[in-house]
């Protein structure tokens, strides 16, 4: 019997919200019933299913976990302290979750454009050094990564929507979207504990506040 785990992530370039990492454990025989079942990236996905995946994702798995990365941890790793930057702080993660659910194969979607040197820092982070690890991008094409992908993006969506609930109408939270842009110039002083403030957008509209002041000074 060979465990195989999957994991990738939602939410990596959006101003606002948090970012996920998902890691899906599936007994290998059992890639066929994800496949079956209409698994693939979820940004190939509509939101309904994705959802609807999702349950019978978590009915096939051995085990999940998902991951939330926070605003306020982002923004310390993009920083630059202690070495850190995102792509090292989801490497963490990523060990986290292999450390805990300790399969035999774990398949990794990268997020940096160095495979060997993500794959190289990976490991000295793993509790166990002779696990199988396949370190590629684009790595939804493995249906244990796709699970992972869509269990994300549905932990990111729901995030999202009690931000709304919340906060008003904040579009998809990435910087590109009109609406996402509108919300931040209105807001980005008001709710600090929603944006990541390491983003330039945010960056930008703090600075324009902050030299209006001085201009007005």
């Amino acid at each position: 019997m060979v465990n195989v785990l999957g994991i990738d992530e939602a939410g990596k370039g959006p101003v606002l919200g948090s970012l996920f990492i998902c890691g899906v454990l599936i007994e290998e025989k059992d890639t066929s019933k994800l496949k079956k079942i209409g698994v693939k990236d979820s940004k190939l996905l509509t939101h309904k299913k994705r959802i609807e995946l999702a349950k019978e994702i978590k009915k096939i798995a051995k085990k999940y976990k998902i991951v939330q990365i926070k605003p306020e941890e982002i923004d310390k790793a993009v920083s630059h302290d202690h070495g850190m930057n995102l792509n090292w702080l989801e490497a963490h993660k990523t060990a986290l979750i292999i450390n805990e659910l300790n399969p035999d194969k774990a398949i990794i979607d990268c997020p940096s454009p160095n495979t060997r040197k993500y794959q190289e820092y990976l490991l000295n982070l793993l509790n166990n050094k002779n696990v199988e690890l396949v370190v590629e991008h684009k790595a939804e094409k493995y249906y244990p990564v796709g699970a992972a992908s869509i269990l994300a993006k549905c932990a990111r969506e729901e995030e999202m929507d009690d931000i709304k609930k919340k906060y008003g109408n904040t579009g998809p939270g990435y910087s590109s979207n009109a609406i996402t842009q509108k919300f931040v110039k209105e807001n980005f002083d008001r709710h600090p504990e929603i944006f990541r403030k390491s983003w330039s957008t945010w960056k930008n509209h703090a600075q324009a506040k902050n030299q209006k002041k001085l201009d007005e000074f």
